[in-house]
């Protein structure tokens, strides 16, 4: 009869256990940043994603050609948000990567937005045009929208996907211009796999 009551019980609280299991798996996976099979093109890419949603916070900055930019502005886009400066080194190998995944992209609605901190519009001016790159710089002549988005190194990137949501955060250079990256901005511009 004990032996009974302890199986009773052993059972309930495993069923309850599994029912929970069932119910986190489906919140997770309803709460997850980006579709798993986009996740999973980032991962084979070697980028980190997020595995819980979390909002882009909206700026707006000058433009180091004139106008003014905000998040907003681009609404249903990907946005590459790349934090930088004209004096970084590895901020200097990568610009012409980006430059190559602009360039393959911006059709299928990528956006890239290099927020310069703290230096002079000239000399971003200057380091666009000796660098031939094409997508806009903005100037966080304060740094603080640096300081919202919690930069402490250079080059730091953002990736944001067409709801506004953040997917990924990578501190440090990396070379854009290869498959498995293509692959990865494919899948999450909806652009199907590339060949």
């Amino acid at each position: 009869m004990i032996m009974k009551r302890y199986y009773i019980v052993f059972l309930c609280l495993f069923s309850m256990l599994c029912l929970f299991s069932r119910t986190a798996a489906a919140s997770d996976e309803s709460n997850m940043a980006v579709p798993q099979d986009v996740a999973q093109a980032f991962v084979d890419a070697g980028l980190p994603v997020l595995r819980q949603r979390v909002l882009a916070i909206d700026f707006s900055l000058p433009l180091e050609g004139g106008g003014r930019r905000t998040l907003k502005d681009m609404a249903g886009k990907v946005v590459f948000l790349n934090f930088w400066a004209t004096w970084c080194g590895p901020c200097r190998q990568e610009m012409p990567s980006m430059e190559t995944l602009y360039q393959r992209f911006k059709d299928q609605g990528l956006e890239i937005l290099a927020v310069d901190c703290r230096e002079d519009a000239s000399l971003v001016s200057w380091f666009m045009n000796e660098y031939k790159l094409s997508f806009p710089a903005a100037l966080d002549t304060s740094g603080r929208i640096a300081a919202i988005y919690g930069i402490t190194a250079f080059p730091t990137t953002y990736i944001i996907d067409r709801e506004g949501f953040i997917i990924t955060r990578i501190v440090g250079s990396r070379n854009w211009n290869t498959p498995k990256l293509f692959s990865a901005f494919a899948a999450l511009l909806g652009a199907g796999p590339l060949i």
